[in-house]
């Protein structure tokens, strides 16, 4: 389905679905690999290469690459081809792979659609699947892969099209046959047209409430009018099948020259994943595509901006579908890509986006103006891309969004005066060697999915690593980005219920309503001339970037399942050491179970009110830890919280020790400005339910249904009120003061090791809070309704949307 999403809202969670960040492969800020790497691993690329004929002069492939780059620990083989039709490929061979996958990615998007006929690319994307010559069944496709543990899906963004799917490793070779003919010789039948459009138009449907969608849209609808930025990618019934008829169009013929005009085999990028040699997946991808035509097609490259003078220096206010507020501050910027290898606005990301002390988020959470902040890029398409600063606004923050703006300045001034720092450069080249040489095993679906796009960045060689192979400091482009981040180059956004009122405008795809003003010569200047901040300094050295990567002996006889290795009456812990992945990683879980967490509406609240502050009261602290991939959550269950340590097992006990450390005084130091901020939120989350997918209440609903005890939204929003800070804190107390821990510890340790982890944490508990343990009968773990056989109920409710407008299109 088609995706163009504001990348830089990913991480404010009020903006964006999880089921569209799923969908997306992505890294806002690319850091900067280290040529650490052994001599096996990288050496000289330039020697790596082995480039032959695979069949022979005229045999269907014209360029094999054997030695791609790939992460130390990957058991995986590849290798990079090219047909003589000009598609470019990569091989994967696993042979202990439980399901196989392949995508294609064609190097053209919804920029390409005729201008009369709006979401024509996305529309051909969904016609591909509806038969073939050789299939002509319109359900042969996904019938195949449904009867085979498979899947499909694909997406259409502004200027690549992507095609994946994954089946059992039985059945590769016939599915592979079935997606080939796609691109051969696809029906586009008649019949299939009109069910087709209203799918899309369904699609479409479901997005309108989608603030992410809305947003992203009235972003290219205020845009040049005259640029091919300037569109509606999703299409719908009233663009694909009304307008087009009262012009006299026919659609379908439309559809097929668009597939071929831009479906070529040249710009075209596949993947595989299999159980088969490198040798077998080549003779099945060169047999299944080489009658994929080449047409010798040149993608475009859009070398002008959608964001010209007339489009810079405003403000925008919008009225959001759920009750958000938040300000985007964006700023015009050249397509970087062939700067990978330098980063500049990796860089910049990294250190405007940072949350650290000293850093720009750090201060407005100290003025109780924002919750979270996000800067970095944002891929338009070919030729031009977007540098962006979300925030996530409090209440007070919204009224105070001109002077959040100075801030980001002030900020953008210290980088200025500063000016770029190789120490940090050199910094993240360790990270990001760090993170490629102990690269996990990716879903092969979307491993696939992911790389194919990768085959028109990089060179074959490079198509793993290139995207973590930033190796060349280059400060001047680094100021070259930092000149165009400026005032007079620049677009606000400010997103919040309370502009209703004035917004008098409105989006013609979504209905948002939204009002769009210049800013006046007096805020410019105020922006300008911004002073010097004393507030903000650059982040010091990372003192959890792990340097001891051992991997420690096993005892004597590993088993195969977790062992209870401890067991008091507070503490029951359970050991699994790592013999099949041998990384230097370990995870620690630890469940905190109180009968006090879950026991009623309210109790539920201040469980989740606690957690949040506490996770917000260390943010600061541990977001090094997570730029080393040194991660820790806290989460409330039924029965308590979850606690969970994972990452790099060299500085895991810092982390460890630091997080029990807060949480044994936390209760008592609850910060009151952070509280009320925290509790709004929460509040916010709750109400804006009502505005979820349908599907989203089903399972919801399902929840309900089905276990012993659950609380509803409604029964929790009733409830909140009562809660006060001291009351929270008398909670928390009495949370912490009987329970019942069960651990897990697996990974790169020993018994010896993993005892110290479970030592500490009981004697914190014990010494500090007084812990005591829960009474056996206490742990008592909530039970399920059990269905009766051969009946079935039915829950039905009917959601609150509020209703959305949409003015009549017009389509020129």
């Amino acid at each position: 389905m088609l995706i163009n999403i504001i990348l830089t809202t990913l991480k404010c969670s009020n903006l964006i679905q999880k089921d569209t960040v799923c969908r997306i492969h992505l890294k806002l800020s690319r850091f900067f690999v280290q040529r650490r790497y052994s001599s096996s691993l990288l050496g000289n690329l330039n020697n790596m290469v082995s480039k032959a004929d695979c069949t022979g002069a005229g045999g269907p492939c014209k360029l094999r690459v054997n030695n791609i780059v790939k992460s130390e620990f990957d058991k995986r083989e590849y290798r990079g081809l090219e047909l003589q039709n000009g598609m470019k490929v990569v091989l994967i061979s696993d042979p202990t792979t439980d399901k196989s996958a392949a995508a294609l990615d064609v190097n053209i998007g919804y920029l390409c659609d005729p201008k009369e006929l709006p979401g024509l690319a996305h529309f051909c994307e969904h016609m591909l699947f509806m038969g073939t010559e050789t299939y002509p069944a319109e359900n042969e496709y996904n019938k195949f892969l449904s009867e085979h543990s498979g899947y499909s899906n694909a997406y259409t963004s502004a200027d690549h099209t992507n095609y994946h799917f994954e089946v059992s490793p039985d059945h590769l070779e016939k599915a592979l046959d079935i997606f080939s003919k796609f691109f051969i010789c696809p029906l586009f039948e008649a019949g299939s047209t009109e069910r087709e459009v209203n799918a899309v138009n369904l699609e479409h449907d479901k997005n309108i409430p989608n603030d992410t969608w809305r947003l992203d849209q009235l972003d290219k609808s205020t845009c040049d009018p005259n640029h091919d930025y300037n569109r509606f990618g999703t299409g719908n019934k009233e663009t694909l099948d009304t307008i087009p008829k009262s012009k006299g169009m026919n659609v379908r013929d439309e559809l097929l020259k668009f597939h071929d005009k831009w479906y070529s085999s040249n710009i075209m990028g596949f993947a595989i994943l299999g159980k088969e040699s490198l040798d077998d997946l080549e003779k099945m991808v060169a047999d299944k595509f080489k009658d994929v035509k080449n047409k010798n097609v040149k993608t475009p490259v859009w070398n002008t901006h959608p964001y010209g003078k007339d489009q810079l220096k405003t403000k925008t206010y919008v009225t959001p579908v759920k009750d958000l507020r938040s300000l985007l501050v964006t700023f015009p910027i050249p397509d970087l890509q062939d700067q990978h290898k330098s980063g500049p606005d990796s860089y910049l990301a990294h250190l405007i986006g940072h949350e650290g002390p000293g850093s720009l988020l750090s201060e407005l959470r100290k003025r109780s103006w924002c919750n979270s902040l996000v800067g970095g890029p944002r891929h338009g398409a070919k030729g031009f891309a977007f540098f962006t600063v979300t925030v996530d606004l409090t209440l007070d923050g919204i009224e105070h969004a001109d002077d959040i703006v100075e801030l980001i300045f002030q900020y953008m001034k210290l980088l200025h005066d500063e000016g770029p720092q190789e120490w940090i450069f050199n910094e993240y080249k360790e990270l990001l060697d760090i993170e490629f040489r102990f690269k996990e095993k990716e879903k092969p679906s979307s491993y696939v999915s992911y790389l194919c796009p990768n085959l028109f960045l990089y060179p074959l060689e490079e198509i793993l690593v290139g995207t973590y192979m930033l190796t060349e400091y280059k400060p001047d482009l680094i100021r070259d980005l930092l000149d165009r981040l400026t005032p007079e180059n620049m677009r606000l956004a400010v997103v919040g219920k309370q502009f209703e009122p004035k917004c008098d405008q409105t989006e013609p795809w979504y209905g948002t309503k939204y009002t769009r003003e210049k800013l006046s010569d007096e805020q410019l200047k105020k922006f300008e001339n911004v002073t010097s901040n004393s507030a903000f300094h650059l982040p010091q050295p990372n003192e959890f970037i792990a340097t001891d990567f051992t991997l420690l002996a096993p005892d004597s006889d590993i088993a195969p399942h977790p062992t209870i290795m401890y067991n008091s009456p507070l503490i029951r812990a359970w050991l699994k050491q790592d013999d099949e992945y041998k990384v230097p990683k370990l995870n620690a879980s630890f469940e905190f179970i109180s009968p006090y967490a879950y026991l009623d509406p309210e109790c539920t609240n201040m469980t989740h009110l606690f957690i949040s502050l506490f996770k917000d009261a260390l943010n600061e602290y541990s977001y090094d830890a997570k730029l080393a991939s040194l991660g820790w959550d806290l989460n409330n269950t039924k029965y308590g919280m979850m606690l969970n340590i994972s990452g790099y097992s060299h500085k895991q006990s810092v982390l460890l020790s630091k997080v029990l450390d807060k949480l044994v005084e936390f209760s008592k130091n609850i910060d009151p400005k952070r509280y009320e901020i925290i509790k709004e939120q929460y509040a916010r989350g709750l109400k804006n339910f009502e505005a979820e997918q349908p599907y989203q209440h089903a399972i919801y609903n399902i929840s309900l249904c089905l276990f012993e005890r659950a609380w509803s939204k409604t029964d929790l929003m009733e409830s909140l009120d009562g809660i006060t800070r001291e009351k929270l804190s008398e909670f928390a107390n009495e949370l912490l003061s009987k329970m019942f821990i069960e651990a897990l510890i697996h990974g790169n340790a020993n018994k010896e090791i993993a005892m110290g982890i479970v030592k500490m944490l009981e004697e914190k508990l014990q010494t500090q809070l007084k812990t005591k343990p829960l009474l056996p009968s206490q742990v008592l773990r909530f039970r399920e309704i059990k269905l009766p056989n051969s009946k079935c109920s039915v829950l039905s409710q009917v959601l609150r949307f509020r209703e959305i407008k949409l003015p009549n299109s017009k389509c020129s």
